[in-house]
């Protein structure tokens, strides 16, 4: 499938005592319309369904297979994974991908920043000790290659070019809390279009309604366009064209008569790179020369990135 419907799920998300009951029927309701109204996949925010907050005895997985099993879709969720069950203070920060036939696809586990977000510590939502990862895993499916990010790792560009150059075709970053009324609102913004632009993929994203008339930033990006935006809480739904991303990374950038066939450079991941900037950071890829294709760059660079830094 090289075209296909996303969803990005703004949740209206419970905290306190029934939360997690009421958050996993929220969940079953929104995949439901997700799925009715054509989406091949749909993006929960930031540990939505949860858990959120010691002690943390409970994931959500289960329930999250059984949503993408009835539904027919590709699920999105979050959730704090506990290393221990019995200790349920240090965790993950977790995102699962989960296939329509119920199965898993994979999980995402958040890697950064290098210090743990004062956010995930007794703030008013999250409260667990948050332990930091090492792996930026891509995942094959039939809707493309799919790579996750969590929330602020928006503003890690090597993070997002990691996952393209092994090739992934869409990013998902599901957020915690965006209210429009933050300072860092217009910047997140810019930088989920940004990180489409840079990576020639599409990037998407969507954050928990924590209150009534509160705003969130649920978006989908290509790296020609903002395809979807919305402040609402509710189910957005807008294209994604693989094979337009797949396109713009095989094409090399020239004069063409106006208008030009493209809305952005295309080859940037082949073409627009600097010695330098590779000789001091190694893990982001090798250039080679004659240039090959983009999938040729990929398979390379996946192979080196895995050889150099065996966690990413």
């Amino acid at each position: 499938m090289v075209t296909f419907d996303a969803a990005v799920v703004q949740t209206a998300t419970a905290f306190g005592d029934g939360s997690r009951e009421e958050n996993i029927a929220s969940a079953y309701r929104y995949a439901e319309e997700a799925a009715r109204r054509g989406a091949a996949i749909a993006c929960f925010p930031e540990t939505f369904p949860g858990a959120w907050r010691m002690p943390v005895t409970w994931t959500p997985l289960q329930a999250l297979r059984e949503i993408a099993r009835e539904a027919g879709t590709y699920i999105v969720g979050g959730y704090a994974e506990p290393l221990r069950m019995d200790e349920g203070s240090r965790c993950y920060n977790t995102v699962a991908l989960i296939g329509p036939d119920g199965k898993d696809v994979g999980f995402y586990r958040r890697t950064t920043p290098a210090h743990a977000p004062w956010i995930y510590k007794g703030g008013d939502y999250w409260d667990f000790d948050w332990v930091p990862a090492s792996e930026l895993p891509v995942f094959e499916t039939d809707l493309g290659k799919i790579g996750l990010l969590i929330c602020s790792e928006v503003y890690a560009p090597e993070l997002a070019r990691i996952l393209a150059l092994k090739g992934a075709e869409l990013i998902l970053i599901p957020t915690g809390v965006m209210p429009s009324t933050t300072r860092l609102f217009d910047t997140w913004r810019t930088l989920t279009w940004a990180r489409a632009i840079e990576n020639l993929a599409y990037t998407a994203i969507c954050s928990n309604i924590t209150s009534r008339g509160e705003q969130g930033l649920a978006m989908i990006c290509s790296p020609e366009g903002i395809v979807l935006e919305s402040r609402e809480e509710g189910v957005h739904i807008g294209p994604v064209d693989v094979a337009r991303v797949r396109w713009l990374r095989e094409e090399q950038d020239r004069l063409t008569d106006d208008p030009e066939p493209w809305g952005t450079k295309p080859g940037a991941l082949r073409d627009w790179r600097r010695r330098a900037v590779l000789d001091a950071n190694p893990v982001l890829t090798q250039v080679q020369d004659p240039p090959l294709s983009f999938a040729e760059v990929s398979q390379s660079t996946s192979r080196e990135i895995d050889q150099r830094s065996p966690h990413l």
